[in-house]
């Protein structure tokens, strides 16, 4: 197996400039899942660029009450490195956030890690054929850049009239002030999102008024998050191949949702559900009709609690759905003129997903940034590579997100297609590597063909998933199986390779670690 001989890179005397092979943007499950498979095949050259102080991605920023993963916890792990010792159904953040440090550690990647390094541009040097990497500590340069910073890093604050004249205490759910004691307070929440419905049953027993205001009301099934008894975690601790039974039953039974998807009808009997839960639970008629959506299950994410409409059934709970005309110094004015008065407002907004912020630092061939390539509509072949961005690769890119499963799944497929990717370049001796405009051109045509007539687009809502021009970038509109088919034999035909401009050595083919089937 090849190994690179271990080491920090040192700069050449007359450059100073620190230089790795590869380079990844973000700590989180992508980044850090990169990471591993690097280590795990022999390499040591790389260095992975964080911005924060820790790593851990959406783990570590989201710490708000109640945070928790809405996938089966048995399904969020990294396939090779199983956990069985989840304490519920439905993991909370503090235990994923360990459980990634936990693995990150044992595996010797802590000193790969660059923490408050936040990559504040990236542009591709033609002459010298590498990546010019500029962070809040200084240059990098890199031969392979890779952005794993994920779809949900940067929080989207509504661009509300008159925010800044707001006098109370504001923030996204994602930045979540710890020391702001919200017992008492007249606090407005801004969205109905998968978040907002994990934090609002929290925080309404302890604030004196909660205003929610809602623009679409999500679809929620019924779902409670029981513990895992401990006689279950011994018995997974000892029998692996028992967990992995489990894994993949559950991993199947989500597959195949997928159909719901992409044939809408089907979700009406998830639909006959989720409004019997709502009738369960919310017996005013009419704010049981505020909290009905009016679209097709699946066309917005499909929510689970059995807390919410509780809590929005409280005395001291009001759900707005005029609209919100402005804010003001001491509350927020509705589209109905009602001044509702706050003293914290906090957005459950969601991320800058179709246009994230690393899509105008990184600058490929001809100045041109991955912004202008996209022209507000991202696009790569497999999601992960962009033509015109030698040796740049995205984890979790346009069209891998899901609504079904796990997106650990969906990042391991790509991993382990880049290992291949790299075998091949070091195999061959290229200098470069980049989706040729042919492949990636197919690929949007193919992403296209499967999402016309599906949820997304034919389901009657507008979505976060659908970008500027109304085109799902967002989801991949099949199964996790067909995705990891699809990624699961490198095809050079793809891909323009451009050689070294003098004879290199070829080393070894490093091993690839195969990603598990779930």
């Amino acid at each position: 197996m090849y190994r690179d001989t271990p080491h920090t890179p040192t700069a050449k005397p007359h450059d100073p400039t620190p230089h790795h092979r590869v380079a990844i943007a973000g700590a989180g499950f992508s980044g850090l899942g990169m990471a591993l498979a690097l280590k795990q095949a022999g390499h040591e050259d790389f260095v992975v660029l964080e911005r924060a102080d820790d790593l851990g991605g959406t783990w570590r920023d989201n710490s708000y009450p109640g945070c928790a993963c809405d996938i089966p916890s048995v399904l969020y792990s990294w396939s090779a490195e199983q956990n069985p010792r989840w304490t519920r159904a439905f993991a909370g953040q503090q235990e994923i956030w360990d459980y990634m440090r936990e693995v990150v550690a044992r595996h010797g990647v802590e000193p790969h890690l660059r923490f408050g390094h936040e990559v504040q541009g990236m542009r591709w040097d033609e002459g010298r054929r590498r990546w010019e990497i500029e962070t809040s500590r200084g240059l990098v340069t890199a031969d392979i850049a890779i952005s794993a910073v994920g779809a949900l890093a940067d929080p989207a604050i509504p661009n509300l009239p008159g925010l800044d004249s707001f006098r109370g205490t504001t923030f996204h759910s994602a930045r979540w002030r710890h020391d702001h004691d919200l017992r008492g307070r007249e606090v407005a929440v801004i969205g109905t999102g998968a978040s907002a419905i994990q934090f609002v049953p929290e925080i309404q027993p302890l604030v004196g008024k909660l205003h929610l205001f809602q623009r679409t009301p999500p679809w929620v099934l019924p779902r409670a998050n029981p513990q895992i008894p401990d006689g279950w975690r011994r018995r997974f601790a000892r029998h692996p191949q028992l967990l992995k039974a489990f894994r993949t039953a559950v991993f199947s039974l989500l597959e195949s949702m997928h159909f719901g998807f992409k044939h809408p009808r089907l979700m009406s009997l998830g639909e006959r559900r989720a409004r019997a839960h709502i009738a369960r639970q919310v017996p005013d008629p009419v704010l049981r009709q505020k909290l009905t959506p009016r679209y097709r299950l699946g066309c917005k994410r499909i929510l689970g609690s059995n807390e919410w409409y509780p809590a929005l059934t409280q005395p001291n709970v009001e759900v707005v759905t005029s609209g919100i005309r402005e804010i003001v110094a001491d509350g927020i004015v509705d589209n109905d003129g009602v001044t509702h008065r706050v003293d914290t407002i906090i957005f459950g907004t969601g991320f800058q997903v179709t246009d994230p912020p690393i899509s105008h630092r990184a600058i490929g061939r001809g100045g041109r940034t991955l912004a202008e390539a996209w022209r507000g509509s991202p696009a790569a072949h497999l999601g992960l590579a962009v033509a015109g961005f030698p040796n740049f690769f995205l984890l979790l890119g346009p069209n891998t997100g899901l609504g079904h499963n796990s997106v650990l799944l969906m990042i391991e497929a790509q991993v382990s297609y880049l290992m291949k990717a790299l075998a091949y370049r070091d195999a061959h001796g290229y200098a470069t590597l980049e989706a040729s405009p042919q492949a990636q051109s197919n690929f949007l045509a193919e992403v296209e063909r499967a999402t016309n007539g599906s949820v997304w687009t034919a389901g009657g809502c507008v979505s976060w998933y659908l970008d500027a021009t109304g085109r799902n970038s967002t989801l991949w509109p099949g199964s996790v199986r067909a995705y990891q088919r699809r990624l699961s034999k490198f095809n050079p035909h793809d891909w323009v390779a451009e050689p070294a401009r003098r004879p290199v050595a070829t080393p070894p083919v490093p091993a690839v670690l195969e990603p598990a089937a779930a």
